[in-house]
């Protein structure tokens, strides 16, 4: 039961004309003080005196976003005394212009985002962007992909093993390196993913049962292999009929020095090339594109390669 105090607080709240200005207005949209300045044309201290009162009677809160505070109006507005009076004012000139100056806001609010992206347009994608990263949209991604059945071969620095764990039923990872096995083993451990199997092999004689599994990644592994087509066939043998390929690689290049460095076989694939192993490894509906080129000497182009064992 309501004391009446709290009801005579309450009805002296929407008792005052500009304060049910701002609760209809707060009806309309979520506001800060500045915003209900600029349309009420009121002084900035009378506006925030307005709103810790309705707050104080429970019938608008604020939340903090930065150095602006922002209000909305509670369900408490939205019934009772205050929504008569409100339903009383509907129609009336003041609200009716309140609403024309709220209406401006908003659009001015659009003109300068649109205003904004037309000006960076051109150089949008060499801005440093707050979470625009690649490893976060691979991420992101993954988060569409079915819940089956990975082999990763040739596994690297493993990031691509433990995003696939996050959405994979199980992943078998694959490499010739017991080290490179290992590291992986501490990092899912201490990420708290167990669903993991280490395998040491080649790319060219994986020892795997065939038909096991879903989906067979090759990222950045081919071009290490010394019979390419050799472990595009191993693949092939593992993935269960309708199971998918994705090889990620390198276009062909002439940066000879990645053999003794780097450890490559292959001085990447051409497209045609990448196209016709996937087919004589006996996989069906082949697409190969380039999907990105390095922005550093001495601009590596990155190849993307699917395909399906029918």
């Amino acid at each position: 039961m309501t004391d009446l105090a709290t009801t005579s607080r309450l009805l002296k709240a929407v008792g005052d004309e500009s304060r049910l200005r701002l609760l209809h207005l707060l009806c309309q949209e979520e506001l800060s003080v500045g915003d209900l300045t600029e349309i009420l044309n009121l002084a900035q201290s009378r506006v925030s005196t307005h709103l810790m009162l309705l707050k104080e009677v429970g019938l608008v809160v604020d939340r903090r976003a930065g150095r602006r505070t922002y209000y909305s109006i509670t369900p408490a507005a939205r019934a009772g005394v205050a929504a008569q009076a409100l339903e009383q004012g509907e129609g009336s000139a003041e609200f009716l212009a309140d609403l024309a100056g709220l209406k401006v806001l908003l659009e001015r609010r659009r003109e300068e985002t649109r205003s904004y992206f037309d000006r960076v347009a051109a150089t949008f994608g060499e801005q440093i962007l707050p979470g625009r990263t690649w490893e976060g949209l691979a991420r992101a991604l993954l988060t569409l992909v079915p819940r089956q059945r990975y082999v990763d071969v040739g596994i690297g620095d493993g990031l691509m093993t433990l995003m696939l764990a996050q959405v994979a039923e199980r992943v078998t990872a694959v490499d010739i390196s017991p080290r490179m096995l290992e590291q992986l083993g501490v990092r899912a451990k201490a990420a708290g993913v167990d669903n993991i199997d280490l395998v040491e092999g080649e790319l060219e004689r994986l020892p795997l049962p065939d038909a096991s599994f879903d989906v067979a990644v090759l990222a950045q592994a081919l071009h290490h292999a010394e019979q390419p087509l050799c472990a595009l066939q191993e693949a092939h043998r593992v993935l269960a009929p309708g199971g998918r390929i994705l090889v990620i690689d390198l276009l062909a290049h002439a940066e000879d020095w990645v053999r003794e460095k780097l450890q490559h076989s292959q001085l990447g694939f051409t497209e045609a090339n990448l196209q016709e192993l996937l087919r004589v490894a006996g996989f069906e509906f082949v697409s190969v594109c380039r999907a990105a080129r390095d922005p550093h000497p001495p601009h590596f182009m990155t190849l993307v390669a699917t395909g399906v064992r029918t």
